[in-house]
């Protein structure tokens, strides 16, 4: 078994590097490692559990449906120039455009609870799906595909052997950017107009002044996006093992 050492070695950075702060800055907004572990592990279990279930579900939601409707859709545009050519300007025009703005306009329409919240994060992680599939399938030589023909391949053939091996990299590169993405749109989207989530954790206790919670909730936070990402690389070593060989 591998032992970690360089993952340990940025661990034990990063903690020496947070104490040392802690003791320059003699502060309440910035407590030690050791006073924040202490009270993590004094405070209730479940009630860390229940903002950080809340929180990885609406990740786990929008990266679904994300997937699910971006990846069709990108292979579509992709491979069929008719529709590349009509539907290219909308996409390019409204790519660039920060999807955060359009929240108050979605929680008025679709309400305060988990919907609104999960439509703007997949809204957001949709477009990054969408633009590199469509681009990776874009990119597909004619001569691969012709090759799958000449041996009597149909088109689930094609889109089995040629284009999802092609593809696979460069989505699981757009979701490692996403899974970032993500993070920041569900802490923006959690931090009012809920009761639970880590977002909110963070603002509730910023509010009053309980900083070392605040810490603990950040943390949590941070472990979310380390457990998305190491699942992620994980997924990606099982369905695209020629790059690992």
């Amino acid at each position: 078994m591998r032992v970690p050492y360089k993952e340990t070695a940025a661990v034990l950075f990063l903690f020496g590097a947070w104490y040392l702060v802690a003791l320059i800055a003699v502060s309440p907004i910035v407590p030690s490692p050791d006073v924040v572990f202490i009270n993590f592990a004094s405070q209730d279990p479940v009630m860390f559990f229940r903002h950080f279930e809340a929180s990885l579900l609406r990740i786990l939601y929008s990266l679904a449906i994300a997937l699910a409707v971006g990846i069709p859709t990108g292979i579509l545009l992709g491979r069929v120039k008719v529709l590349d050519e009509l539907t290219s300007p909308l996409i390019y025009l409204v790519y660039p455009v920060p999807k955060i703005v359009f929240l108050p306009i979605i929680i008025v329409i679709l309400g305060l609870g988990n919907l609104s919240k999960v439509f703007i994060i997949c809204l957001i992680v949709f477009f990054q799906i969408l633009v590199t599939t469509k681009d990776a399938a874009k990119a597909i030589g004619e001569e691969e595909v012709l090759s799958v023909r000449s041996m009597g391949g149909k088109r689930a053939d094609i889109l089995r052997y040629v284009i999802l091996p092609s593809i696979l990299p460069n989505i699981f590169t757009a979701l490692r950017i996403a899974i970032g993405t993500c993070i920041a749109v569900l802490f923006f989207t959690e931090s009012f107009a809920t009761e639970v989530g880590l977002g909110y954790l963070i603002i509730d206790a910023w509010s009053k002044f309980d900083y070392v919670l605040m810490y603990n909730a950040i943390i949590l936070m941070g472990t979310l996006g380390l457990i998305l990402y190491v699942a992620l690389a994980r997924i990606e070593q099982r369905m695209c093992r020629w790059m690992f060989q």
